[in-house]
């Protein structure tokens, strides 16, 4: 999986992750286009330990795709059909507050 930690002074950490093989494609749903960039999801391939560690302290995550829903399921972050398709390809925000 691709991860990257958006620091954000006084509103907690955004960690955007995505699966490795969405990265650099475009997905459309309708009208709505999402890019799957390097820059918002990161330059390397994480492991799953560094992206829980990430998960569970972010203020706010930023998911796309199946392996990355599964783990975000796994810690309780997101419930089974709390999230939409977009392109065929999960996506759902998790916000703490």
């Amino acid at each position: 999986m691709f991860m990257k930690v958006h620091r954000v002074a006084g509103a907690g950490d955004i960690v955007a992750v995505c699966d490795s093989e969405l990265m650099n494609r475009t997905l459309v749903e309708g009208e709505l286009r999402i890019e799957i960039t390097h820059r918002f999801f990161g330059d390397s391939d994480v492991g799953e330990e560094e992206v829980k560690e990430a998960m569970m302290t972010a203020a706010t995550i930023n998911l796309f795709g199946e392996k990355a829903m599964a783990l975000a399921r796994s810690l309780d972050l997101v419930d089974e059909g709390s999230f939409i398709l977009i392109g065929g390809i999960p996506h759902a925000q998790v916000f703490r507050l």
